[in-house]
């Protein structure tokens, strides 16, 4: 049986390696010249950049890429640390550690008048991580479409599941509510500065049941990988070759049409290609178009009105430092959060600095890093704008760095930026789209999109779809797929 993988992103890699391990005909068809999407990377003469952050979860024994590693037959390097990252906060360093008593010893220093409510909140949160953690353990589908999908739901019910239910429909906001914590405005500016960078959302508005898991998983591990996340894609990818598949690159999908019960795809060349699975890895803003309007009408209207929202974009600067400049105490990650509050547009800042004498990043005595803000795309609609705005915000940012490195500009060796057309262009991501969809309970869980498109052998997968952005959630969506696709294979041999 043939499939065909449009995006060679993790998510889309992830189902194409598992299914080739099956015995089934893979084929990637990446857009752009690297593998791995908003996780790839590229380079400008000796230094390498990763696209975005560098930070890897779920490589812990029993992490979901762990699991799916072991799996395949792979392993994958990664460093655990005991400091996940720093946070710049004001006139306050914090950091942020991943063992659960030294986090909540910290934040006692850190906000000594809401020591107590922050610890009655962090009990909270990590026995709601527990429970959501033993849930997702089997990885059952969300939202559920199929009587299989709903059974399985039903069998990874656990008996502290029920606990979860009053928290359905709140979100991070009640949480803190609930302790006490909302005129705790230090505490506050930092769980929006998590939540904004994993679940694209701060406390107002992110789903309760999500931002807990979020901030409950950051103390099961976090990884420093060397070169950069690139390197599961890559390793993917090679699975797959390796393995009887094909993988190309710079093959950009046009068209998708149903053609005598297959699926062709056809690139922008006019090359077609066919299979009987098509799986999409990409964002629903760039999938319902590729298909003619009787298809499209034929798509869930869930589905059709999301791919008619916009998204974050995201402005990045990439930096190849002198080493000389970086001071010794510097962590691999760091945040730096304006006093304003506010969660874009420079205020907040994700740092992701390559380890001293990670040679595959820059040679001895240099190092790379890679900044991040969320931005909102209207601020680049125009071009009159968007060569203002990149000035004025890449200014904003450098102020910002010299928080975590405060002789950044006399050790700068190659300064770009990335604004959202170049994120456009390299990845493919339309508009600069990136992070999916924000994990409000809007748009989260039950709400979210499934990773079944209503059509048959016609999938999606991806951070448009549960679970939702990171490494983690587009490698489930990707699981979800193949299990999928194995399930109704068997089912058709039977019949």
């Amino acid at each position: 049986m043939e499939i065909i993988v449009i995006g060679g992103g993790i998510g889309g890699l992830t189902t194409g390696a598992l299914l080739t391990k099956e015995g089934y005909q893979v084929t990637i068809l990446e857009a752009s010249n690297e593998w791995g999407g908003s996780a790839g990377k590229f380079s400008r003469g000796k230094f390498l950049f990763p696209v975005g952050a560098t930070m890897g979860m779920g490589f812990e024994e029993g992490g979901l890429h762990h699991r799916i590693f072991k799996e395949l037959g792979l392993s994958f390097p990664a460093i655990a640390m005991d400091e996940i990252m720093r946070i710049y906060q004001g006139s306050r360093v914090m950091p942020y550690y991943s063992d659960r008593n030294r986090h909540l010893s910290e934040c006692a220093i850190q906000f000594p008048d809401y020591a107590e409510k922050i610890v009655s909140f962090y009990q909270e949160i990590w026995k709601m991580g527990a429970e959501i953690r033993k849930l997702i353990d089997p990885l059952p589908v969300v939202p559920p479409v199929t009587f299989a999908e709903w059974r399985g739901l039903l069998l990874s019910l656990k008996p502290g599941t029920p606990l979860l239910l009053p928290y359905l429909r709140k979100t991070m906001g009640d949480l803190l509510l609930k302790h006490n914590l909302m005129k705790a405005t230090g505490f506050k500016h930092f769980i929006d500065g998590q939540l904004i960078d994993s679940m694209q959302a701060t406390s107002e508005n992110c789903s309760a049941l999500m931002g807990a898991l979020a901030l409950d998983i950051y103390h099961e591990g976090a990884y420093y990988t060397e070169g950069g996340l690139y390197r599961v894609a890559e390793i993917l990818q090679q699975y797959i070759e390796n393995n009887g598949g094909k993988t190309y690159r710079r093959k950009q999908v046009q068209t998708i049409r149903r053609e005598h019960n297959r699926w062709v795809a056809i690139d922008q060349k006019g090359e077609r290609w066919k299979a009987d699975h098509l799986v999409n890895n990409l964002p629903v803003q760039s999938f319902v178009p590729l298909l003619p309007e009787p298809l499209q009408k034929q798509l869930p209207s869930k589905l059709l009105k999301r791919s008619q929202l916009s998204q974050w974009g995201a402005f990045t600067m990439y930096l190849a430092l002198d080493e000389k400049v970086i001071p010794n105490y510097t962590a691999l990650f760091s945040q730096v959060l304006s006093s304003e509050g506010d969660m874009t547009e420079g205020n907040h800042l994700f740092l992701s600095l390559s380890k001293s004498n990670d040679l595959n990043r820059a040679p001895a005595g240099f190092r790379t890093l890679t900044v991040s803000t969320h931005t909102e795309l209207h601020h680049w609609d125009t071009k009159e704008k968007y060569d203002q705005y990149k000035q004025e915000l890449t200014e904003k940012m450098l102020t910002g760095i010299e928080r975590v490195i405060p002789h950044i500009r006399s050790g700068i060796e190659l300064q770009m930026t990335g604004a959202p057309r170049a994120w456009e262009r390299f990845t493919k991501r339309p508009k600069g789209m990136v992070g999916g969809f924000p994990q409000t309970n809007e748009y989260s869980l039950f709400n979210s999109l499934s990773h079944r498109t209503g059509l048959d052998g016609l999938w999606l997968c991806g951070d448009s779809v549960f679970p939702g952005a990171g490494t983690i959630g587009v490698s489930t969506s990707g699981y979800h797929v193949y299990r999928s696709i194995l399930k109704d294979n068997k089912k058709t041999k039977l019949n």
